[in-house]
């Protein structure tokens, strides 16, 4: 999935995310866990914008994601910042680094986005074959009550100045995923022109993936509420998982 139109009005639909909160939120996290970020990766940064703001705060940061437009994107907004950030286009489940990283990132449910537990378990997996011991993978997750709840079998409407979106959702209660249709209508003068994207997102329960974690060599530290550092509530939309490399 190349998220080719989604990429290019990825920034318009997502305005309400305040991405310098998050990444304030992500400082507060390694000073309370008495870790210096080091080089960090970005996994799956979509247009960048988190990247950009860890960048701007002097981390050494850099992003991968599976998408060459939403790369595309990132690397001129990355220019447009007068930062020099490196971008690489890897798919989470088969990052090759150049060699290990300290702190890995993964903002937006983009694990979610995988939806079979072997693409889960080998992304984890490449996570930590590249972590540095001692090193901390944190990451989000929408939760399973999100997807029932709130995502459902419901449609969201979203019309701003570059596009009109049409947001279809169908969740199946046995496997957890959530298909998602997204009409787009791009505005060119008093002319629309109309694309389509369709993908899935999977909502997996917490036991899992402390397994999958453990599998792959990392240990479960915390888990969180969403930009808290509080134990996730029932109806929890997205929590932050915080994981680490063992030193030995």
């Amino acid at each position: 999935m190349s998220y080719s139109t989604f990429a290019f009005y990825y920034d318009a639909l997502t305005g309400n995310v305040d991405y310098r909160a998050r990444a304030d939120y992500l400082y507060r996290l390694l000073e309370r866990l008495g870790h210096e970020p080091g080089i960090t990766l970005d996994l799956a940064c979509g247009t960048g914008s988190l990247t950009l703001e860890l960048a701007r705060r002097g981390l050494d940061v850099y992003g991968v994601d599976g998408s060459l437009e939403m790369l595309s994107v990132a690397k001129q907004k990355a220019s447009e910042a007068g930062l020099d950030v490196l971008f690489l286009c890897q798919r989470m489940q088969s990052i090759d680094l150049y060699g290990t990283v300290d702190t890995v990132v993964c903002s937006l449910d983009s694990i979610n986005h995988l939806t079979t537990e072997k693409d889960v378990l080998a992304a984890f997996q490449r996570v930590s074959l590249f972590l540095a011991p001692g090193g901390y993978f944190i990451f989000d997750l929408n939760t399973p009550y999100k997807h029932r709840e709130v995502l459902g079998d419901n449609v969201f409407i979203y019309d701003t100045d570059e596009v009109f979106c049409a947001w279809q959702n169908h969740f199946d209660p046995k496997t957890l995923r959530t298909h998602i249709v997204l009409d787009f209508f791009g505005r060119d003068g008093s002319i629309y022109h109309r694309a389509t994207e369709e993908f899935y997102e999977r909502a997996y329960p917490l036991e899992q993936i402390g397994e999958w974690l453990g599998e792959a060599g990392l240990e479960l530290t915390a888990v969180y509420g969403d930009q808290s550092f509080e134990p996730p509530s029932e109806t929890e939309e997205r929590v932050i998982v915080v994981a680490h490399k063992p030193e030995n």
